[in-house]
This record gives C-alpha cells, structure tokens and sequence, in this order.
C-alpha cells in the first residue's frame, strides 16, 4: 500500500517590516562605583563640582575662587597687600618726583590760563615780571602764590596740554596733506619728547654747575621749558593755512616762526631772572638765593642768554620743521 507523501514545502511567510528608530538614545553613563572606577583624561573635568579625583583636577576652579574671595578675611588680607604695594611704588616714585609739589603748578584758572597764553605770545609790553610772594602756612617768607594768584608763576598745566596739542596737530596736519602713516603719531612724540628731555638734562647740569639746588626752583625751570610748544604750534597752524597746505616752509612760515622764536625768548629771558639772578635770600629756603660773587652772576647770566635764545632756536626749529 503506497504510503501518503507529507513532505510539503515551507509555508512562505512575507516579511513584516519592523520600525527601527535611527536615533540612537543618549543616556547618562551610570555612575561610577568602587569596582568600576571612572575613566577620564588626564586632567578631567575642569566644571565638575566636587572633589576631584585622582585622574587630576575635578573642581569647579571659579567656584573655589568666588568662595575665596567672598570670605571677608581673604578680602580684607587682599587689600592690605594692595595698600602695602600702593604706598611702596609711591614711597619709591616720591624719591624722585615731589607730587605734593607739583600739585602747585597745576593750581590754574581758565582766566589764568587765557591770560598767560596771550602773555607768552605777546611779551613786549608785560610790566613787572617779578613773581608776588606770600606767607607760608607756618608764618615763613619768600613763598609764591600759586598760578591761579599770580600772572608770572610758572604752571605745568598750559606745557602738557600743549605738549599733547602739538603732537595731535602735527599729525592732523599730515593726514590732510595725504601724508599720514601709522607710525607718524609716535614719530612725533619721540621726537618731542626726546627733546623735552635733553632740555630738561641740560637745565639740571647748568643747575649744578651754578648751585641751583633748590627742588622748587628746578621744577620752574622744568615748566617754562615747556611754553615753547605754545609757539611752535602757532607757527605750524598759520603757516599751515597761508602756504595752501605745504606746510611751514616758505617766506612767511619764516617769519611766522622768526616772531614766536622772538616772543619765546624774551619771555623766558625776562621770566626766569628771579631763579638764575637773584639778589637776597629767603629765611625758609624757597625765596631767591644770594648772588654768591659778581663772577657766578655773570656765569648765570650768559647761561640764562644761551638756554633763552642759542637753545630755544635749535629746539624750536627742529620741532616746527614738520
């Protein structure tokens, strides 16, 4: 009897698609634990907070600082050093430099400062050109009233800003010319500055060879060097507009200059007899000094005539030949 054949062929199945999300899911590692320690680079995590593991650095650096400078001894330990720091850099700056000094010569007004412009430009009819004194604070003769008193005192206000007004000036000037280069402003200021300082050298050396030593009077020699500029930039600014932009050459940038040359020399020669040619002392030691011999009188007054006129010509024209 032949046997029924139950070999069927596989039933065929379609395939059921299945939806697979191709974003993987982002989930926190777990925790670390004693068995599975936590790999980190060398350094580790600069912005975890907590204690910082032995891969190195696990601290929140701007937190520990924010702690530290939030408690008040760290604070008040700040500032002492800060104070201490301070009064060391003004102790070692005071050796050379006497601000309580030099507060004196910035003591201006806006009157004084107009009038003694048109003074310095216009000298030849200014009477008298001696300085006023005045009491001291403890009864002492032979002080001088400070610039905003006084038409004949010496300031340091009108030579800075006018130190800084030509080194702008100048640079303006060439700039409209079609001139202007990058490095011209400190071009400029080196120039100038480097000729403030030789000055300032050459006053200090005559001082010594002429016994100046008083401080008051070296800093009024340091400030009438600087009326110079106030010349200087009116020679350059009117050359400026009468040669049609070709700066201070020609015939009347000459004589532009030959006037303020003048104007400046005799202002210096008039304004600084009382330092270089005194005639009498003062008890506290800031009046004139006494004319030690006839011999040391004339050695002051030639130097007084070089620095004035053989000095300011040199120096005024190298900085207004720009």
């Amino acid at each position: 009897m032949q046997q029924p054949n139950y070999t069927q062929s596989p039933p065929l199945h379609h395939p059921v698609p299945q939806h697979v999300s191709t974003v993987p899911q982002l989930r926190s590692p777990p925790p670390p634990t004693s068995s599975q320690p936590q790999q980190q680079g060398a350094y580790g995590n600069p912005y975890q907070q907590g204690t910082p593991t032995n891969g190195g650095g696990g601290g929140n650096v701007f937190g520990q600082y924010g702690n530290f400078m939030s408690d008040p001894m760290a604070a008040q330990f700040v500032g002492q050093v800060g104070q201490n720091a301070f009064k060391h850099v003004e102790n070692n700056v005071n050796r050379w430099v006497n601000f309580s000094a030099l507060k004196h010569y910035f003591n201006v007004t806006n009157g004084y400062v107009i009038n003694k412009l048109f003074l310095v430009l216009f000298p030849w009819r200014h009477k008298p050109w001696s300085r006023k004194q005045a009491v001291g604070p403890n009864g002492q003769e032979g002080w001088y009233l400070p610039p905003r008193d006084d038409i004949n005192s010496p300031d340091m206000y009108i030579p800075v800003m006018a130190l800084v007004t030509y080194i702008l000036l100048s640079t303006l000037l060439a700039g409209l010319r079609g001139q202007f280069q990058p490095e011209l402003l400190g071009y400029t200021a080196s120039t100038a500055g480097v000729v403030v300082v030789v000055e300032i050298l050459l006053l200090k050396l005559g001082c010594y060879f002429l016994s100046i030593s008083n401080e008051s009077q070296l800093l009024d020699l340091v400030a009438y060097s600087g009326y110079k500029f106030v010349g200087i930039i009116v020679t350059v600014a009117v050359a400026e507009l009468v040669n049609g932009g070709k700066g201070t050459g020609g015939l009347v940038g000459w004589l532009i200059f030959g006037y303020t040359y003048m104007a400046n020399s005799l202002f210096l020669m008039r304004s600084l007899r009382y330092v270089l040619l005194p005639e009498s002392t003062g008890g506290d030691g800031r009046g004139p000094m006494q004319t030690d011999s006839r011999t040391k009188r004339n050695q002051r007054t030639q130097f007084l005539f070089a620095y004035s006129y053989v000095v300011q010509l040199f120096f005024m024209w190298i900085l207004s030949r720009g």
